[in-house]
């Protein structure tokens, strides 16, 4: 296998590994992707997390208010060409797109002078864990007994009794339809994250990707019908007819709102801003596409954007970086 294509990936990868040193302390990020692979299963050549995917371009414009937030060269006004995956949450490339979980959205804007911006956003408005040991923690507690092939459920009670923020995501989940289509949800950033102007002035917020036509989602009976391989032929088939963008728009935090976790959003009540639109101009024909050999590290951002302190966000890069490592020694898939 020919890992030159692959050296820019990898660079960057390495880099945002580099920029993340203070977390690794925290957790050991080998170990977390260790912790995936024994309890959701390894699939060589798959990613281990949002393993069923496909790969997309498009271009994104960002707005004058926007421009009046950050100098990011995202918000120039002119069409910035970016990534984009499309998946379903979890470990298994088979997974069933007909149930109620999570779906992804994940860019990479290639920006002016070598400058990327990448993101994995999420339908849900909260992550699944406030801390990367946390994390790690519920990935272990729900870990296959080799006996009975399940998870113990006193296990997984204990930890979830002791950590009940790691059952929020799952409600949510629960209280919303399966989505029509990848095209027909909501997918936020979860993280908080500051907007610098030319002045130095610092905009806090949190954004979502919300889909221009509305978000959509079907009946139990539309998702048995559909089947579970329907996304991709459905995304397909709405990115042919020009009917997939979303609008990229930042929640504005107001004072006293927490910014350092990943499973408390900002209040419903906070004015959301415009940055622009995203609109997806072509998806992959098959396995392959320009998305293949990415993992999207949301601490690569361009001049302009800022991270917030959430101890997840910064930890996030290191286990992206072996598992982009191990993946593509194995012959990267999607």
């Amino acid at each position: 296998m020919t890992l030159s294509r692959f050296a820019a990936p990898l660079a960057l990868a390495a880099a945002a590994l580099a920029a993340s040193a203070s977390a690794q302390a925290q957790a050991d990020p080998g170990k977390l992707v260790d912790a995936f692979e024994s309890t959701f299963g390894k699939h060589e050549g798959y990613r281990r997390s949002g393993a069923k995917g496909l790969c997309a371009t498009g271009e994104f414009v960002g707005s004058a208010e926007a421009r009046a937030l950050s100098v990011a060269s995202a918000f120039g006004g002119k069409p910035v060409p970016v990534v984009v995956r499309f998946s379903v949450g979890g470990a298994n490339p088979n997974a069933a797109d007909n149930t109620k979980t999570q779906r992804n959205l994940a860019l990479q804007f290639n920006l002016p002078d070598g400058e990327s911006w990448q993101m994995g956003n999420i339908s849900a408005p909260v992550f699944g864990a406030a801390t990367p040991e946390q994390l790690l923690g519920r990935v272990e507690s729900l870990r296959p007994d080799p006996a009975t092939k399940a998870a113990d459920p006193a296990k997984v009670k204990a930890f979830a009794d002791a950590n009940p923020e790691v059952l929020l995501q799952g409600r949510y989940f629960a209280s919303q339809p399966v989505p029509a289509s990848f095209a027909s949800v909501n997918y936020w950033g979860v993280h908080a994250f500051a907007f610098v102007d030319a002045r130095g002035r610092k905009t806090w917020g949190k954004w979502v990707f919300e889909p221009i036509g509305g978000a959509a989602g079907l009946s139990d009976d539309e998702a048995k019908a559909k089947g579970p391989n329907f996304l991709a032929a459905d995304l397909r088939e709405r990115v042919k007819a020009g009917n997939v963008a979303f609008d990229f728009q930042l929640q504005i935090a107001d004072s006293g709102d927490k910014l350092d976790s990943a499973v408390v959003p900002l209040p419903a009540e906070r004015r959301k801003v415009s940055l622009g639109k995203l609109r997806i101009t072509e998806v992959a024909p098959d396995g392959g596409g320009a998305c293949l050999a990415l993992t999207f590290i949301p601490t690569v951002l361009p001049k302009g954007v800022e991270p917030s302190a959430d101890p997840l966000l910064g930890a996030r890069a290191a286990p992206y970086a072996i598992g982009l490592g191990r993946r593509l020694g194995e012959g990267a898939r999607q």
